[in-house]
């Protein structure tokens, strides 16, 4: 990396930290002020993003392999498709390990996307499969097997000793705040499914549910002391009901109760996703899908899509190009990999490595309703 530059991000950092730091931290957005952002945007819809080069979160955004060169293909390729937006994945270790030169690859990557007219939604937080992420080199994808190498942030060890509370919020406050004036990111999502047990491991905190449910108010905190001019938010996932009236647990109490905007994930069927966008409706605020489209759960473009367009409601798929993760594959993977023979339909995904859809009419289908006039016409997804 130029030295010169990496010196000039760092006094622009501390720069911007000076003339930002705010004398209290920013409450949550009124009601006015979520509709008014989202007024602001385009109608919202991209991918969950990780380059095909990389397994997890960890290989995306180490220095060993971090991969300028095929990001910016990537994200070519969906700005052709007419994305606006992706949802990326940050991780704790990274932070711990180097700040500046995480912060600069951050910076590098939002150079990028800009440049392809892409804003991203950054994921801090994730409670979903392995627990214990290891920083260096990743182990190779399991064959047959999806997402075989994604990793927890963070750890169960993170989590459950109270000596890393103070570099867990660290790592919060230091990423948002070093980003909290920058336009060219859309949204903080803090924490993926944070009451996402992923039994199974091996490793799991024994109590992980109850820690999460403590941790995770104090993470919407340390993230709005950065007063960040970008929405915070928390996807809810699980569960029939989520309207206001409904019994909800403690964590998704908190993921509703604290979001600036509500995110929310839907894999099933066109009717499903449809009563959770009516479901929603009763907070007032605008709605975002962050992960949805399992082709053989009965979540797919044609039948989403138009469902989300109508509604006003902004959409990332999973996946976007087939590689290391291996989210071609379906779920049931993990049971019984599908070493021998794969299934005929892909479970996620978008594109080959090549950049060829894998199928040409939902590549037309994604194109044109990217493309068609921002219409939200709530009544639609009832």
């Amino acid at each position: 990396m130029n030295v010169l530059r990496r010196h000039l991000l760092i006094i622009t950092l501390a720069l911007t930290a000076l003339c930002s730091s705010p004398a209290t931290a920013r409450t949550k957005w009124s009601t006015g002020e979520a509709d008014r952002w989202y007024a602001a945007q385009p109608w919202l819809i991209g991918s969950n993003y990780i380059p095909a080069n990389a397994i997890n979160q960890l290989e995306m955004w180490q220095a060993d392999s971090f991969a300028p060169t095929t990001i910016d293909r990537e994200l070519g390729w969906a700005e052709d498709l007419g994305m606006n937006t992706m949802r990326v994945f940050l991780h704790d270790q990274l932070w711990h390990q180097d700040q500046e030169g995480f912060a600069d690859r951050i910076d590098r990557f939002l150079v990028i996307a800009a440049r392809h007219h892409i804003r991203p939604m950054f994921v801090l937080f994730d409670s979903c499969w392995d627990p214990n992420p290891r920083l260096g080199p990743q182990h190779p994808p399991i064959p047959g097997v999806h997402n075989s190498g994604w990793v927890q942030s963070p750890g169960p060890e993170a989590l459950a000793d109270p000596a890393q509370g103070s570099r867990l919020e660290g790592y919060i406050k230091g990423v948002v705040h070093r980003f909290a004036r920058d336009n060219r990111i859309l949204a903080w999502d803090v924490w993926n499914e944070p009451d996402c047990l992923a039994d199974t491991y091996p490793g799991q905190a024994s109590n992980k549910e109850a820690l999460v449910a403590a941790l995770l108010p104090s993470v919407f905190d340390w993230a709005r002391s950065a007063n960040p001019t970008q929405p915070i938010t928390s996807g809810i996932a699980g569960g029939d009901n989520w309207t206001p009236s409904a019994k909800l647990s403690v964590i998704q109490s908190t993921q509703l109760s604290q979001s600036d905007l509500i995110t929310f994930h839907e894999y099933g069927w066109p009717e499903s996703f449809a009563t959770r966008i009516v479901q929603l409706r009763g907070y007032g605020r605008p709605i975002i899908a962050t992960e949805y489209m399992a082709r053989g759960a009965g979540s797919t473009f044609d039948g989403i899509l138009p469902i989300a367009k109508r509604a006003g409601v902004g959409v990332y798929n999973w996946g976007f190009v087939d590689g290391k993760t291996q989210t071609r594959l379906p779920w049931d993977s993990w049971k019984r990999p599908y070493t021998m023979e794969e299934p005929m339909l892909w479970f996620h995904d978008v594109l080959h490595r090549d950049g060829t859809p894998y199928r040409q009419a939902e590549a037309a289908l994604i194109k044109r309703i990217a493309g068609a006039p921002k219409l939200i016409v709530p009544e639609m997804a009832q």
